[in-house]
């Protein structure tokens, strides 16, 4: 079931958010100090592509340094991902055979808020 959801998913758009995450990571990592932003988005871009069991969770020992960047990109980018994840959720759940890609879409939506101190793991 999971393999044919995620073969839906990305017909139906998930690989153009892959392509904006795998794009954004690129971006950034030109500079060293938009490195550990754009690994979080290659992080992003992987769930963004198969994100049918996947599940996040948080990292053990987290450190402060995360928690800034955190702030950090809550402030700049975070927010902005985060609502137009809740946008394409809201859109979707309107249908009953998009609630399951409305789910996918909150599960990308609460990793874009913080993706700092976040695994993504196989269920």
């Amino acid at each position: 079931m999971r393999l044919l959801l995620n073969i839906l998913w990305i017909v139906f758009g998930g690989w153009v958010i892959w392509l904006e995450y795998v794009l954004g990571g690129l971006l950034l990592c030109l500079t060293i100090v938009g490195i550990p932003f754009g690994m979080q988005c290659f992080k992003m871009a992987g769930l963004g592509l198969l994100p049918f069991g996947k599940d996040i969770v948080d990292a053990p020992g987290a450190n402060p340094i995360g928690c800034i960047l955190n702030v950090f990109w809550i402030v700049v980018a975070g927010i902005w991902i985060f609502l137009s994840h809740l946008g394409l959720a809201l859109g979707l759940a309107v249908t009953i055979i998009g609630i399951p890609f409305a789910i996918q879409h909150v599960k990308l939506a609460m990793l874009a808020l913080a993706p700092f101190g976040k695994l993504v793991r196989e269920k």
